[in-house]
């Protein structure tokens, strides 16, 4: 992809969102939560009864969608933002992400979404650096202990974050690989205003060399 993308990577609570957000908004560039995608499909899915183990109709269901991520998460009109976040979706989610179906249709629609912005986008998730924008400008993957990333998923707790670590990293579509010429940024303890600044360094010595 040509486009300006700076792709963001990482596990579950390693900090992509507060991290991704700061960025763009740092930078003026658009704001892009892919994972926000996917929980909205999941909650879709749940609303209607269907079963999660059904790749084509789940994948129906992501390809009718109509998905907006700002300002708020919503699905065919109607506002998911607090849905996306309960232990249900947290549970279903990781099954959702890994139908090639629906990765599909999400993979298509964050090509498009960053192909129209005016200046860049910033665009978080766990397969961005990989497959969606493979030519980014600038690649990180954020990491952090188990203990921090559980203890920023609030009731979650390790087991659950280490489940979706293993079930994101496991799938057959598209899992949660380290790109070779990615930065990786240990975010535990540290500042989001840290880490950003750190990206930001990182992104003026690409464009300057």
């Amino acid at each position: 992809m040509s486009e300006q993308v700076i792709a963001i990577d990482g596990p579950a609570g390693s900090g992509k969102s507060s991290v991704a957000r700061a960025l763009a908004a740092a930078l003026g560039w658009s704001f892009l939560d892919t994972g926000a995608m996917y929980r909205a499909v999941t909650v879709e899915a749940l609303r209607g009864g269907v079963d999660l183990d059904d790749e084509v109709a789940v994948g129906e269901i992501a390809e009718q969608a109509r998905l907006t991520t700002l300002p708020r998460v919503s699905v065919n009109g109607r506002d998911v933002e607090d849905e996306i976040r309960t232990d249900e979706v947290n549970v279903a989610v990781s099954k959702v992400a890994a139908n090639p179906l629906v990765r599909a249709q999400m993979v298509r629609r964050q090509r498009e979404f960053a192909a129209v912005q005016p200046l860049g986008t910033v665009v978080e998730g766990r397969d961005i650096t990989t497959v969606v924008f493979p030519r980014a400008s600038v690649k990180i993957f954020l990491t952090a202990s188990l203990e921090e990333r559980a203890r920023r998923r609030g009731e979650e707790g390790e087991a659950s974050v280490a489940r979706r670590d293993d079930a994101d990293s496991s799938r057959e579509a598209s899992p949660l690989r380290l790109a070779e010429d990615a930065l990786v940024v240990d975010t535990t303890q540290r500042r989001v205003e840290d880490v950003v600044e750190e990206i930001i360094e990182c992104l003026k010595l690409r464009t300057s060399s």
